[in-house]
């Protein structure tokens, strides 16, 4: 009763202060395992334990979710290092109340599919027992436990057609793919059909989504990358492919026609040739998702890194701009609705899953070491419940 109490008391004096939450949490226990890590650094930095804080739901909107499977993601190995800390921190404090290192011990993984196990007052779309999945906002305590606490808009049911383990595969590079796409690059499943669309790098997690999603929506989609991986991106769809490892690949490109779309999971020297493949004064796009932008929160702060950012991304759109050419930074956007989409298109067979590896919870430092090496061919799927108890 005196939990309903506090739930009263707080409704009658509108005060957030009151823990509403404390009739879900009141008879469960306060721990779960985990791969967490305590500082920056290399794979020696994850640890196991079974003494995790299990996460409560502190908004109304808020679901608590019990994780079946997740995956490693290159942004996962670069947090593990440190990239983005600065700028996460920020995200997570903005008025700057606690101590430096206050987010560890961190759990990483950006990719959830699993069960909800708990929602906040205002949730309404999902309820306990719904098989759901999502993508997980990097300032967000990650998936590589237990349990995972999400906003109800980040999550979405997961498709019916698929296992935790072939699910969990999907959501952050879909969530990016779509981001870069849809929002950045202007297409969608009404204006693609028969734009020419290069996607750079195409055989890791992003590229293989990206390639489905266009070629779903009637693009002709080029894609590069090595000779062992063209058998893989042409079954998922790529009409032209050309290998980087059979000469440089610019020279390979500029003989073939030019591009509405091109999306660059590389980064580096392609930006200095990839643009002149684009269609001239005709709204084509040339999206990067390697950007600087974290790098220089973290190194300048926020304030003067967005402001050396806009100052770089502010000369690169303008130099390409009397060319004729849109130049764009991509970002991932975490979308409960984006994800509804996605998981259309998996069950109508339009998209499907590219698990390259399924390692278990225990083996996460292999899981992390298998990314870190690169020459993905589709994802690294951590499972945590195993699939029979699906």
């Amino acid at each position: 009763t005196s939990h309903h109490l506090c739930f009263l008391i707080g409704r009658s004096k509108g005060a957030a202060a009151c823990d509403w939450f404390i009739l879900f949490s009141a008879s469960r226990r306060s721990v779960m395992t985990a791969w967490v890590i305590d500082k920056y650094g290399k794979n020696e930095v994850l640890r196991f334990t079974k003494n995790a804080a299990l996460p409560i739901i502190h908004y109304p909107n808020e679901v608590i979710v019990k994780v079946h499977a997740a995956s490693v993601n290159p942004l996962d190995i670069s947090m593990r290092g440190g990239y983005g800390a600065a700028t996460m921190a920020m995200k997570r404090d903005p008025l700057n109340i606690n101590q430096s290192g206050s987010e560890f011990p961190l759990v990483l993984g950006r990719d959830v599919s699993g069960e909800i196990m708990e929602c906040g007052l205002d949730v309404n779309y999902f309820k306990p027992g719904d098989q759901v999945w999502a993508a997980i906002p990097p300032w967000k305590q990650g998936s590589l436990a237990e349990f995972v606490a999400l906003s109800a808009n980040e999550v979405s049911h997961k498709p019916k057609s698929l296992r935790h383990v072939e699910a969990a595969s999907i959501p952050y590079v879909a969530a990016t793919a779509w981001s870069v796409i849809v929002n950045t690059g202007g297409l969608n499943k009404d204006n693609s059909s028969k734009k020419r669309v290069l996607i750079l790098g195409g055989s890791g997690g992003v590229g293989t989504l990206a390639i489905q999603m266009v070629k779903a929506w009637g693009a002709h989609v080029t894609v590069t990358c090595s000779q062992n991986a063209e058998r893989l991106v042409r079954d998922l769809g790529a009409d032209d492919v050309v290998d980087y490892t059979a000469g440089p690949v610019e020279k390979q490109l500029q003989t073939l026609q030019k591009f509405d779309l091109i999306l660059d999971n590389i980064g580096g020297e392609t930006e200095k040739w990839a643009l002149d493949l684009l269609k001239p004064w005709n709204g084509a796009k040339y999206v990067t998702l390697v950007t600087p932008f974290l790098h220089n929160t973290d190194r300048l702060g926020l304030a003067d890194g967005m402001m050396q950012s806009g100052v770089t991304i502010g000369c690169k759109v303008l130099k390409h701009l009397r060319k004729g050419v849109h130049y764009r930074w991509g970002f991932f956007a975490p979308s409960g609705p984006t994800l509804d989409e996605i998981s259309e298109m998996v069950d109508a067979g339009k998209v499907r899953p590219v698990v390259e590896e399924v390692f278990s919870f225990a083996q996460v430092p292999q899981a992390f070491q298998k990314v870190e090496q690169g020459h993905a061919r589709g994802k690294t799927v951590v499972s945590i419940v195993e699939d029979q108890k699906e």
